[in-house]
């Protein structure tokens, strides 16, 4: 049997998108050793980080060209058994189409995105799942948000939950702190938040209220560390931080590779997560994982994903987020406790588990009984 996906994600630091698609695959290679699989990349040398019996085939990093000419003529030539996307599959694909969609946020929060992107995305999205064979979502929440949208029988989705990398573990953190020092120059105390500077992150909302707890905890002698990409809203992020009385406490290090990230995850007192909106919300569980006390919104899909181990606050209001690190901070017996149930929570997701799951959805619409198959996947993972 043979798969193609499109993985055109892969080395464009598309952070969630490509985290997705490139465990994935990884999942693949090692639980399925019969099928073939060919990731149709964009970026020369996305090889690289994918196991070595994963095919690769190079698209077009432009999207119309990806997604008008590219993928169907590699669909064409392969003739898998079906064609994985990610939210747009392209416009005339010869071979059944499974779709993952993390969330609708594009529907029920247009605010956080340009209007070229917006009017893209509710064009391609609902044209590729009117014509998906099986659709995926991370969450139940974003299970019900597409059904509403697209008015469709929920049984066409399938809730195959996300995880995280299996790099992401407690370390000391005494040499995570050195790490960070010689590698972003700051050896301060301080509370982490991992997201792109988009607004549909937050990361006004935190300043803000990063603001607040320096101002109520003078003897807190922490500063924030915001990591992630820079995007169009980035310059009014920058600003906030600029303008604030606290300036000098706000850091930003740009996207990070994995490898920093674990130690900036095991060197911060605690994890911040301030979304208004995820469809699931993978830094928590790197977060969980590394051993770190999580505060994070209790909207949209964060508080399945978090489970009861995270302090949960309402993210449009300032108080309540700068009162959610403040517990943490300096209540040492809470911080530990929720460090501990963290990692139970982050332990009950896998990518291998994703991974199987994902299959099973592809011998489904291949029409392949996957009985046997998953009696062989758990002889295996004995």
């Amino acid at each position: 049997m043979r798969f193609s996906i499109d993985a055109h994600a892969i080395g464009r630091h598309l952070t969630g998108n490509e985290v997705y698609v490139r465990s994935l695959l990884e999942g693949f290679a090692a639980l399925d050793k019969k099928s073939e699989f060919i990731a149709y990349t964009s970026v020369r040398g996305a090889a690289e980080h994918l196991p070595a019996r994963i095919r690769t085939a190079h698209v077009s990093e432009n999207p119309f060209v990806r997604l008008g000419v590219d993928l169907a003529r590699q669909v064409r030539k392969d003739q898998p058994a079906l064609l994985h996307v990610q939210y747009t599959a392209p416009l005339l694909c010869p071979a059944p189409v499974v779709v993952s969609i993390h969330d609708v946020s594009y529907l029920e929060h247009p605010e956080f995105f340009t209007r070229m992107r917006r009017t893209q995305l509710r064009f391609t999205v609902e044209r590729t799942v009117r014509r998906a064979a099986k659709i995926l979502t991370l969450s139940e929440f974003s299970r019900q948000g597409i059904a509403n949208a697209y008015s469709l029988d929920p049984s066409r989705i399938a809730v195959v939950p996300a995880a995280c990398s299996e790099i992401f573990k407690p370390l000391s953190k005494a040499k995570a702190k050195a790490f960070v020092e010689g590698r972003f120059q700051f050896d301060h105390p301080f509370v982490l938040c991992v997201g792109d500077l988009q607004p549909r992150k937050n990361p006004l909302g935190l300043i803000h209220a990063f603001e607040s707890l320096v101002a109520n905890c003078p003897e807190l002698p922490h500063h924030l560390v915001m990591v992630g990409k820079d995007t169009w809203y980035s310059p009014r992020v920058h600003q906030a931080a600029e303008n604030s009385p606290f300036g000098n406490r706000i850091h930003f290090t740009g996207w990070v590779d994995d490898a920093e990230l674990l130690q900036l995850y095991n060197a911060c007192d605690i994890f911040v997560f301030p979304s208004y909106y995820e469809g699931f919300g993978i830094p928590i569980l790197e977060a969980m994982a590394c051993g770190r006390a999580v505060a994070c919104a209790g909207t949209s899909a964060m508080p399945e994903v978090a489970g009861k181990a995270a302090v949960l606050f309402d993210p449009h209001s300032t108080e309540n987020m700068m009162s959610a690190m403040r517990s943490l901070l300096r209540n040492a017996e809470m911080r530990a406790r929720m460090e501990r149930a963290g990692q139970q929570n982050a332990a009950r997701f896998s990518w291998r588990g994703t991974a199987q799951r994902t299959l099973d959805v592809y011998y489904e619409v291949a029409g392949v009984k996957t009985k046997g198959r998953q009696r062989t996947a758990q002889t295996e993972r004995r």
